[in-house]
């Protein structure tokens, strides 16, 4: 009888650590696609950084502006310049899992957090959509939203009568490892 009570007992601390769980990781992937009229270009990083914790669904992700490549120099300069990355070097979402995660199923769950998007010196609410799914190494997110550089009081550049679509594609991809508790 104790060591059906000492085997509960392992179970369900493993279950409330599971459902106590918090992941993160400092290289997600980030990818924004972009336009100008007969020509489209994508940005990349590979230095997502981020935090998700079950026990308060709170989502906190960050990005380094500096560290997105668009592949072309002058481009990046000029993005960087747009962006005014030295006066605000990051991108930030922070905010609530506002759907329900159910850390135990090991299939891909269709989420949604709701909170602050912070570009350009200036903060909206808004809501992602994307997936998450258990795996052996910890939790693996995609998840895309459109954004509109007005809301964020970006003036797209452009020459002459050819400017950047005001919206941009945005994407990131990310697994998140267990943090040690």
């Amino acid at each position: 009888m104790k060591k059906i009570t000492v085997v509960i007992i392992v179970i369900f601390c493993c279950i409330g650590n599971l459902f106590s769980q918090s992941f993160k990781t400092d290289t997600g992937y980030v990818e924004f696609k972009s336009s100008v009229p007969l020509h489209s270009f994508t940005g990349t990083s590979n230095h997502l950084v981020g935090k998700i914790s079950l026990p308060d669904s709170t989502v906190d992700f960050y990005i380094d502006l500096n560290t997105l490549d668009t592949g072309i120099g002058k481009r990046d300069r000029d993005m960087r310049q747009t962006l005014e990355v030295e006066e605000y070097p990051f991108a930030e979402f922070y905010g609530k899992l506002s759907s329900r995660f159910n850390y135990s199923e090991q299939d891909t769950q269709s989420v949604t957090a709701t909170g602050k998007f912070t570009l350009h010196g200036i903060s909206k609410q808004i809501e992602v959509n994307g997936k998450l799914y258990p795996n052996e190494k910890g939790l693996y997110l995609e998840a895309s939203w459109i954004l509109n550089l007005s809301d964020y009081n970006i003036k797209p550049p452009g020459i002459l009568f050819y400017r950047v679509d005001e919206e941009q594609e945005i994407k990131i991809e990310a697994l998140l490892n267990p943090l040690k508790e």
